[in-house]
């Protein structure tokens, strides 16, 4: 099983430019073509947050646009750009997204590997967090199922040393950690937010975050450093399962030289 997992697409309503730089509309649309040419072709896309970058129905109307071209079926979840009713409303014909209720969070477990989508987003703010509901109701999730698990979710449950991340990070994830932890099927943590690939054990399993399919956050460890953006290239992420182990492969978006063949 293939899962494909794109993130921090930025969505602008009339393709403006994000922070009058980057063209994040086509930069989704090359995405979009790359994953198309993928051989084999993916199970699932999951988009990790951060889908628009102003939650109006314009940027969420020229979003459904972009991602109606994906020839895998996509799943989505917001992240602190995104506002859930402006979502909802965008993609009523999404039906794993819950209708009812303040938060967005579903199972998916149509495929080899059980997907569980969990909202950390708290309005308004542009870190996260996962209250007592919402880490129920991944608890029951878990517990209802022990087949081979991915939980995708916006805010990293780690530190990331890249301080002006970190301050918008996940609150207090030991609650998350401590659930994890006592299932053995959660094979992996999937992530968005800080727009880099980044990987940290936590909870027992691996977690781990997706590039931006746009621009890449500065690669900054000093202490005050100021938040920036760099146009490092666009990635995604592709996620394979055969069944033991799943590995993950960070996969530029756009086209470079080769494949050439080895000789000697």
């Amino acid at each position: 099983m293939l899962l494909c997992q794109i993130s921090d697409l930025h969505v602008m309503a009339g393709r403006r430019r994000a922070y009058g730089v980057v063209d994040t509309a086509a930069c989704l649309e090359r995405c979009v073509r790359r994953i198309a040419a993928l051989d084999p072709m993916p199970d699932l896309v999951v988009a990790t947050g951060d889908l628009v970058d102003d939650p109006t129905p314009a940027a969420y109307g020229l979003l459904r646009e972009l991602l109606a071209a994906l020839p895998a079926p996509v799943y989505l979840l917001p992240g602190n750009h995104d506002e859930r009713g402006a979502l909802r409303a965008a993609f009523p014909d999404h039906r794993y997204l819950p209708q009812r209720g303040g938060f967005l969070q579903y199972a998916i477990d149509d495929f080899a590997l059980r997907l569980l989508v969990l909202d950390t987003v708290n309005p308004g703010q542009a870190g996260g967090s996962l209250c007592a509901e919402r880490l129920h109701w991944l608890e029951q999730a878990l517990a209802r199922s022990d087949a081979p698990t991915v939980i995708a979710l916006h805010h990293p449950p780690f530190a990331t040393g890249i301080g002006f991340m970190d301050e918008i990070g996940l609150e207090d994830p030991s609650g998350l950690a401590r659930i994890v932890r006592r299932f053995p099927q959660v094979q992996r943590l999937v992530c968005g937010h800080v727009h880099r690939p980044i990987q940290a054990l936590f909870g027992g399993t691996l977690a781990s975050s997706c590039p931006s399919s746009a621009h890449q956050v500065n690669l900054d460890f000093r202490s005050g450093s100021r938040a920036g953006f760099v146009m490092e290239p666009a990635a995604l992420q592709l996620h394979l399962w055969a069944g033991e182990t799943l590995v993950t492969h960070t996969a530029c978006i756009d086209r470079f030289d080769g494949p050439y063949p080895f000789h000697g």
